[in-house]
């Protein structure tokens, strides 16, 4: 037994010396995992295998998502939207009350459920096979010297990767990040990743005002390298807020960590698609349509209740229309950023809504968030709204610099248990988004562009 135990000894350490020691003037013959190793992280390919595989994932989510969402938009939207007001009209219910309740709080809560619930049903999922597979170290080993140099810690690239699916889950995974200074930068940036509640803006504004003025055989890619090109500049400004506030509000060194890169393992699928869907989807999904509940009220609210012979909406519109157009928008995203700050799902619907409502076309229904086909959403926008390519591309840019919703500032508030945090969280990107928005009109109107 004892000469059987040796010998098992002694041949477990020439296998692992024969996979571990390499001696001068011998063939050295990589191992599969060290190949992948030698591209992935490598300061060549690293980077472009890593777009390319988060390009590849971002697409699958918004491709795989549109076929459930519209499914489920017809579901919520159509048929049950249509079921509760035949029980509100058996029921002899007032029609402010249907109103309120179905036209106001249902339909934003639906809304959220038929946009969020798909798209984070198929990225979570994924992100944590790649997790699971071993590869998101080796994101955060890449990206390890460039948020070092922002005064930020390696592992806010993988939270930052997280936020492109949900902003507050991106928060909450800042957990992984030991230093408390670090993990503060990591919160206060996170909303620079573009969460699926915004990606539905982003697409429509690339496709109506980017891709419109290209060929149509070259419209899909120029319309998908329009809205890559605005994530990649969230990443941009991920680093560069990193590093202000790491010079100014959160002064301090860079931590060291040491990263152990994990040898490639098959994911553990059943394990994966429980945690991601309970754990992470279900979660951040109550949380928003709790939060949707109320802005649909409300934005019911202030395009049915007049003052002055006005809808509270129009006063609010007139009223922020000069700053609006000072920034290169108007006065109606304005508001539609404002009220919708529950959800960035109902920032579209709701600027229909109050554009139709506006102008007193046929197509308004006071209070009701509508679902257009994309060339009536041009015409609206551009005829009845006065919309320009440039109003189309700052809305891009302030959607992806725009506070975060309240289910991310609920999310920052519980994470820091801080107000100062939180509300610091709201105002920055603010500033940085009218700043970026201005700048960006000005150009363009000093260039003749608009």
């Amino acid at each position: 037994m004892h000469d059987e135990i040796v010998g098992a000894l002694y041949e477990e350490a020439s296998r692992i010396a024969s996979r571990a020691v390499w001696q001068e003037g011998a063939e050295r013959k990589l191992r599969w995992d060290q190949w992948l190793d030698k591209v992935l992280t490598s300061r060549i390919w690293g980077f472009p295998a890593m777009a390319l595989l988060f390009g590849a994932v971002f697409w699958v989510t918004i491709t795989g998502a549109n076929v459930p969402s519209s499914l489920l938009g017809d579901l919520l939207m159509g048929t049950v939207y249509g079921w509760l007001h035949q029980g509100a009209n058996a029921l002899h219910a007032p029609e402010w009350l249907s109103g309120f309740l179905i036209d106001g709080v249902y339909l934003a809560m639906a809304w959220v459920v038929s946009v969020m619930l798909p798209p984070m049903a198929i990225f979570f999922p994924v992100f944590t096979l790649l997790e699971d597979l071993g590869y998101l170290p080796r994101v955060a080993f890449n990206l390890d010297r460039a948020f070092k140099g922002a005064g930020a810690h390696g592992k806010q690239a993988l939270s930052m990767m997280m936020g492109f699916g949900c902003n507050a889950a991106g928060v909450v995974s800042t957990r992984i990040i030991d230093s408390p200074r670090e993990r503060l930068i990591a919160i206060l940036t996170n909303n620079f990743s573009i969460c699926n509640g915004r990606w539905p803006t982003l697409i429509l504004m690339a496709t109506i005002f980017v891709a419109a003025t290209m060929p149509p055989a070259f419209a899909s890619a120029v319309a998908a390298a329009t809205v890559v090109g605005i994530a990649a500049l969230g990443v941009i400004f991920t680093l560069l807020t990193s590093k202000l506030l790491s010079k100014t509000l959160l002064k301090g060194e860079s931590s060291v960590f040491t990263l152990e890169l994990p040898p490639y393992r098959p994911p553990r699928v059943l394990q994966t698609l429980y945690t991601s869907l309970i754990d992470r989807t279900l979660l951040v999904l109550w949380r928003a349509v709790v939060m949707a509940a109320p802005a649909g009220a409300v934005i019911w609210l202030i395009s049915n209740v007049s003052v002055a012979g006005n809808s509270i909406a129009h006063w609010m519109v007139s009223g922020l229309e000069p700053l609006g157009v000072w920034v290169g928008l108007n006065g109606v995203i304005l508001v539609a950023y404002i009220v919708a700050i529950p959800a960035n799902e109902i920032i579209i619907p709701t600027i229909l809504m109050l554009t139709l409502n506006l102008a007193k076309s046929s197509l308004a229904s006071q209070g009701v968030m509508l679902e257009l086909e994309e060339s009536d959403i041009k015409g609206v926008l551009t005829g009845l709204g006065g919309w320009t390519a440039l109003t189309g591309i700052n809305l891009m840019l302030f959607s992806l610099l725009h506070n975060p919703c309240s289910t991310t500032l609920l999310t920052i508030f519980k994470e820091t248990g801080s107000k100062k945090w939180t509300l610091i969280s709201a105002l920055l990107p603010l500033v940085i988004g009218f700043a970026v928005c201005f700048l960006t009109a000005s150009v363009a109107r000093l260039l003749g562009w608009a």
